[in-house]
């Protein structure tokens, strides 16, 4: 095997895994956003496996775009990383990765400084990760050289349900009859004019 094609494999591996984390990142986060125990784990230990997959998808999100921009079958630019919908291949599709990568960007630039920009900039931009995932779900189905294969399409089609139970089970009747015990928030005291 040359180096052309270990990248090409590389590329297409990592592109995959990345977004099958960033579908395990989606359904807990929706997991620890209800503050329950899941898998066995507290809510601490959700939230921490969310911050572990999203970070093992950032990195392998990073591999896949750089191991790309270096194969020359796929032909990418420095342009292409930053802008979407510029590539000479598959604009469209391929612009739709770098408009997800540049989602990535803002929502991890905004969990890295979220004690900085505070609650309601961090919620929004972390926001952004529900319009990620199915842009990068789109990006892989429309570019991916094995987006018509049985097994690639079962992936796909395994992210879509578990993403869609989650979202499902998160907006049910049944997690709200349920309920869950939340910290009050405490109103600040007017004033008392004499």
């Amino acid at each position: 095997m040359n180096l052309t094609n270990a990248l090409w494999y590389l590329g297409r591996g990592t592109g995959l895994v990345a977004l099958v984390m960033f579908t395990l990142t989606m359904v807990l986060g929706i997991t620890t956003r209800s503050g329950r125990q899941a898998l066995g784990l507290s809510r601490f230990g959700v939230a921490d496996l969310h911050k572990t997959a999203s970070l093992a998808g950032v990195g392998l999100v990073a591999t896949h775009v750089v191991t790309l921009l270096f194969d020359p079958y796929a032909q990418l630019k420095l342009v292409d990383l930053v802008f979407p919908f510029l590539a000479a291949y598959r604009p469209f599709w391929l612009g739709l990765g770098t408009l997800a990568v540049d989602l990535v960007v803002l929502v991890v630039a905004s969990s890295l400084l979220r004690h900085q920009i505070g609650p309601k900039v961090f919620k929004g931009l972390h926001w952004l990760a529900y319009a990620l995932w199915p842009v990068a779900l789109l990006h892989a189905l429309g570019t991916g050289t094995d987006a018509g294969t049985v097994w690639f399409r079962a992936v796909a089609l395994g992210c879509l349900l578990a993403v869609g139970a989650a979202v499902g089970w998160r907006t049910s009747q049944s997690f709200a009859e349920r309920g869950f015990p939340r910290i009050p928030r405490r109103r600040p005291e007017k004033a008392v004019t004499r």
